[in-house]
């Protein structure tokens, strides 16, 4: 039976490392290419077809959802792996709408890395078990909704790069839209968000869970 053939995005090379580490002790699966960056992981993505992608979803430059959305467009017989710090529901539902075949924290044991990659390789979802969790929680009545579920995908996408502080020039030139939309979008997440400009934005980010930090400029 032939390898399963992964490629790992993620910035961080200890990340990596770390993953790599674990995927390369599992029978069956081989690594064949690591980015860290979107735009690096759609070019190696081209240029390796890989079976799957484990992709990390904050990063620097388009970031890992247009990543997702450019390569499952280009090579569509890939699947998808999310892997992130965040495991709040709208990532989780911006990214398996996106059409990621499978969703999990960093902080999942290293077995059920493994096992996600298998399992979609079969042509199957996977949702890692700590966010199936908090998925189930929040369908309950009476649960707290997120600001950020009704926040389509590419609003998502603008979002993460406000908060890289990109500019509307930036996130203009590589999500390949015009100015115009990327200040639609802009204004659209201030007025579905409560919020009145980014510093105001960014902050709601940070305070649910959204993302973590802001890089310096």
């Amino acid at each position: 039976m032939a390898s399963i053939r992964v490629i790992l995005v993620d910035e961080h090379e200890l990340v990596r490392t770390g993953v790599r580490r674990i995927v390369d002790d599992a029978s069956g699966i081989t690594v064949v290419a690591e980015a860290s960056s979107g735009e690096q992981a759609v070019s190696e993505a081209n240029t390796h077809k890989p079976d799957v992608v484990l992709m990390d979803i904050h990063m620097p430059g388009i970031g890992g959802i247009e990543a997702t959305r450019k390569i499952l467009r280009a090579t569509p017989k890939t699947k998808v792996i999310a892997l992130t710090v965040h495991g709040d529901k709208p990532y989780a539902v911006q990214l398996l709408k996106g059409g990621a075949q499978g969703f999990l924290t960093k902080g999942c044991p290293a077995e059920e890395v493994v096992k996600a990659i298998r399992a979609v390789h079969a042509g199957q979802r996977y949702v890692g078990t700590d966010v199936a969790q908090d998925l189930a929680l929040s369908l309950l009545p009476g649960s707290a909704e997120s600001p950020f579920d009704t926040l389509s995908q590419r609003e998502m996408q603008v979002l993460l790069m406000l908060t890289e502080e990109q500019s509307v020039q930036d996130i203009s030139d590589r999500l390949c839209l015009s100015l115009k939309t990327v200040s639609t979008y802009r204004y659209r997440l201030y007025d579905k968000l409560g919020v009145e400009n980014d510093v105001e934005l960014i902050r709601l980010a940070i305070s649910h869970g959204i993302v973590e930090n802001v890089r310096p400029s």
